[in-house]
């Protein structure tokens, strides 16, 4: 077996295996992906802005970043735009370290049963999520409202945000960096201790860069993220994960389009 390379039958690199990364290696990859991920975020706003909105010659950047940042074409083309951005990094980054991306990554199949049990869970978390924010008299998907309604199709903000999104944000957060992490405190006698430590540093940095929400939505999120990295400790795929949040997102802005409908 290669030097770095993940055993197909556990969650995280084995003990006696040199981790990918060192523990200050795998610190800096951690700030350094969160801040690719709003780099390539504002590259593909400002990409997208210069070819969608008019009169970009004679706009400034700050321009491009305020009309771009509530057009719903831009953001959606944006989105796709930091998907290939991070992608190319996440393989890179993964590439000089001498690693293998598909193992590292976790792409591969899972079980069907597995797959239906983390299903069933994350039906019981959206219901609970629905009734709670029902009473509370939230409105999460506030942030939607110009983007819908600037959109030049509404497909394509459904295809940027349930289907491009849950891409990229598992390969970082549940991918490269969840493994970098599980790998660093992954133990001879606990193989389960990297995992934990993983999925919470993993969570909370993911719900904390959704700047567009509100505390509420943040406490939600945190929630929705540890149950991603559930599935991929149990299923041993990161396929799973980015089936499960794309249907949270199908499923959201199902709801959300009947009701502006």
């Amino acid at each position: 077996m290669p030097k770095n390379a993940i055993d197909s039958d556990s969650f995280t690199p084995l003990s006696k295996q040199t981790p990918l990364f060192s523990r200050l290696g795998a610190c800096l990859l951690t700030i350094g992906m969160v801040l690719a991920f709003f780099i390539s975020q504002l590259l593909g706003v400002y990409a997208a802005g210069k070819l969608v909105l008019p009169s970009t010659k004679s706009s400034t950047i700050a321009d491009i970043f305020f009309f771009g940042g509530n057009d719903g074409t831009v953001i959606s083309y944006s989105i796709i735009i930091g998907c290939v951005l991070l992608i190319a990094i996440s393989v890179l980054i993964i590439r000089l370290r001498g690693g293998n991306s598909r193992q590292y990554l976790a792409l591969k199949p899972f079980a069907f049963s597995t797959g239906m049990k983390m299903l069933g869970l994350l039906i019981l978390f959206m219901i609970g999520s629905q009734v709670l924010t029902y009473f509370l008299d939230e409105t999460p998907l506030v942030f939607v409202d110009p983007l819908y309604q600037s959109v030049s199709s509404v497909w394509l903000l459904v295809f940027a945000m349930v289907i491009v999104a849950p891409l990229y944000e598992e390969l970082v957060f549940r991918g490269i960096l969840w493994s970098a992490l599980s790998e660093q405190f992954a133990t001879s006698q606990s193989r389960h201790h990297g995992a934990i430590v993983a999925s919470l540093v993993t969570s909370l940095i993911f719900a904390v860069i959704h700047v567009q929400y509100g505390i509420y939505e943040i406490s939600t999120i945190v929630v929705l993220a540890l149950l991603f990295c559930y599935a991929r400790i149990k299923s041993g795929s990161l396929l799973l994960p980015m089936l499960m949040h794309m249907i949270n997102n199908g499923v959201a802005m199902g709801q959300y389009i009947a009701q502006t409908a």
